[in-house]
C-alpha cells in the first residue's frame, strides 16, 4: 500500500461521503423520513455506479483498470458513499419501533435493487463498449 494509494482513497472517501450526506438529506427532505429513502437511493445509485465503473474496467481496461484509479473510485468514492451501516441502523431501529414491516421492505428492497442496478450499470457500460 503506498502513500498516493492511500491519499487517493482519502480523497475518493472525502468526496463520497459528502456526496452521501447531502443526497441521502435532499431525499429524506422531499419525501419524508419514515421510511429510509434517502439511503435507499444513494445505496441504489451507487451500485449502478460500481456496476457501470466495474464494467468499463472489464470492457475497455485502459484507465478503468489502473490500480490508483480503482482505489480512488472504487474503495474511495463508493465506498464513501454507500451506506451499509446505515442501512443496518436504520433497519434496526425500524425494527425496535415495531415497524419490522417496514424493516423487512428496507432489507428486500434495498438488496434487491442494489443487485439489479450493479448488473445494469455493468452490463450497460459493457454493451456500450464492446
Amino acid at each position: 500500500m503506498s502513500l498516493a494509494a492511500c491519499a487517493l482513497v482519502l480523497i475518493g472517501g472525502f468526496l463520497g461521503g459528502i456526496s452521501r450526506f447531502f443526497l441521502s438529506d435532499l431525499v429524506g427532505r422531499s419525501v419524508g423520513e419514515t421510511f429510509p429513502w434517502g439511503t435507499l437511493v444513494v445505496n441504489v445509485s451507487g451500485a449502478l455506479a460500481i456496476g457501470a465503473f466495474a464494467g468499463a474496467a472489464r470492457a475497455v481496461g485502459g484507465i478503468f483498470s489502473a490500480e490508483l484509479v480503482r482505489d480512488l473510485i472504487v474503495v474511495g468514492l463508493f465506498g464513501g458513499y454507500t451506506t451499509v451501516s446505515s442501512f443496518c441502523l436504520q433497519t434496526l431501529n425500524l425494527a425496535l419501533d415495531d415497524e419490522r414491516r417496514l424493516a423487512a421492505l428496507n432489507v428486500v428492497a434495498s438488496a434487491a435493487l442494489c443487485v439489479l442496478a450493479v448488473a445494469f450499470g455493468f452490463w450497460t457500460v459493457e454493451r456500450m463498449a464492446g
